[in-house]
């Protein structure tokens, strides 16, 4: 929950008891209270000044902190009422639920509760209005489709804007479900090609036996069924740019001709006895770690070199903070309008519940989730329930070691064992990406990795003695 240091959260405490709102003051650290007595004040207090949460006693004279709520709401939804009585009866608590309150204590008053319930409370206010501004924001989609205002999102525009000026060949690294496809259209959006065609291929869809006929055409005869001559993507992007996507699903066979192909900008079709010269740029895209593969002799690292000449990482969702939100707004107003349905924005809770959730899927995933969230909505706002049971019931289970009790402290090469697989968690098991933020050559992971195994299932393995574990044995 929140608790800001620089700028406290500012609260309206509404109570005819002058001593309780004193105490009030008094023990919420991190909060600045202001105070009044009856309902009257407190609504001009509240239309005069932007506070962050309201806590009213249920029982102040006249029409009592239930009207109070009520009026709150209606004209300031996204501010949050938090009510305290002496009667914690469940119909009193039901009508204040009922009138618009954010939550429900009784006294008398445990200040450490009150305080996490507070910043529970700001937090959710906080979430409310980056929401609103996220929907107004989302109207106009920015010119390259890429939706995000984060440090990790920035870099990235930054580099395809510079990308798009050369005609270098791309490689664009990610995890399933990035946006990489995204990211190559915008590089060729705002390049001198934009005018030209745009073909992306999914090489991992093509039957392998007509992978070469595909890229590069075939003449008529050239094989079994080729009754009419086939150009090929190659020539079918002429001016313009060729997206090769899980190109480190390529046969090995068909490696050294698309080498060729890059290197001297001819193709040859299959069953043709000349070159035939292309003007297409070439961007490829990956989930693999193409130096493994390079390392286990399945990609040539000739042609690794040749298409990483620009090459790109596309960050995964996971580490684009609140581009989630902005992301989800966007889907929920596109899917909300292709079904006709009157979904204007994401509810609190589940705001929290997507930005705590890791993502594996991606974007891929966020907008998959938004879309059956949409279809199963029934009202105005996306709700927890709307959304799948593994977003819904997810956990953090961040690592941290804090326990001063030594018994439940644990050796250093445990938690060397859970921070390293944690950093592959994140880097979407990507090895050679995962080396790099650790500092350790590819082998010393490997090395690692081999070892957690055998302990996981019950071996013997022997330690290393006489030297160090090789963290800077080899390059990385």
């Amino acid at each position: 929950m929140p608790t800001r240091e620089t700028a406290p959260i500012r609260v309206l405490a509404v109570d005819d008891d002058v001593r309780f709102c004193e105490l009030l003051a008094d023990t919420l650290v991190g909060c600045s209270v202001a105070t009044v007595a009856n309902e009257a004040d407190a609504l001009a207090r509240v239309q005069a000044f932007d506070f962050d949460v309201v806590l009213t006693d249920l029982n102040l004279g006249g029409p009592g902190g239930i009207a109070l709520c009520q009026r709150i709401a209606e004209r300031d939804p996204e501010l949050p009422v938090i009510v305290i009585t002496g009667f914690g009866s469940i119909e009193t608590a039901v009508a204040a639920m009922r009138a618009g309150a954010y939550d429900f204590v009784t006294k008398p008053v445990e200040i450490d509760a009150l305080r996490f319930t507070i910043g529970r409370a700001a937090g959710v206010r906080a979430l409310r209005r980056e929401v609103r501004m996220l929907r107004e924001r989302v109207r106009d989609e920015p010119q390259t489709g890429i939706i995000g205002e984060s440090v990790p999102t920035l870099r990235l525009l930054d580099r395809v804007t510079r990308v798009a000026a050369s005609d270098a060949p791309v490689l664009l690294r990610g995890e399933s479900g990035v946006g990489k496809e995204l990211v190559a259209r915008a590089i060729h959006l705002q390049s001198r090609r934009a005018r030209g065609p745009w073909i992306a291929v999914n090489v991992a869809a093509l039957p392998p036996a007509l992978v070469e006929a595909e890229l590069f055409g075939h003449t008529r005869g050239a094989f079994t069924g080729a009754t009419e001559r086939r150009v090929g993507l190659f020539l079918s992007a002429q001016g313009g740019s060729l997206l090769l996507d899980e190109i480190g699903e390529l046969p090995i066979e068909l490696q050294p001709k698309l080498l060729r192909a890059l290197e001297e900008r001819v193709i040859r079709p299959v069953g043709g006895d000349h070159d035939v010269p292309f003007d297409a740029r070439v961007i490829a895209a990956t989930n693999r770690d193409l130096e493994a593969a390079v390392e286990a002799g399945d990609f040539r690292e000739d042609l690794f070199f040749r298409l990483s000449v620009l090459d790109l990482e596309v960050p995964p969702l996971r580490a684009r903070g609140r581009d989630i939100l902005l992301l989800g707004q966007h889907f929920l107003q596109r899917f909300a309008s292709a079904a006709g349905k009157d979904v204007r924005t994401i509810g609190p809770e589940l705001a929290q519940r997507l930005l705590d959730y890791p993502w594996p899927g991606n974007v891929r995933e966020l907008r998959n989730a938004i879309d059956r969230a949409v279809t199963l909505c029934g009202g105005s706002e996306l709700q927890v329930p709307d959304v799948p049971g593994r977003i819904r019931d997810y956990t953090r289970s961040d690592v941290l070691v804090v326990s001063h009790n030594p018994s439940e402290l644990v050796p250093m090469e445990v938690v060397e064992q859970r921070y390293i697989l944690r950093v592959l968690e994140a880097v979407g098991d990507n090895k050679t990406l995962a080396a790099k933020v650790l500092g350790l050559g590819r082998k010393t992971l490997y090395r690692k990795l081999e070892r957690y195994g055998a302990m996981a299932r019950g071996e013997r393995t022997p330690r290393l003695t006489g030297g160090s574990d090789g963290d800077n044995d080899e390059s990385t």
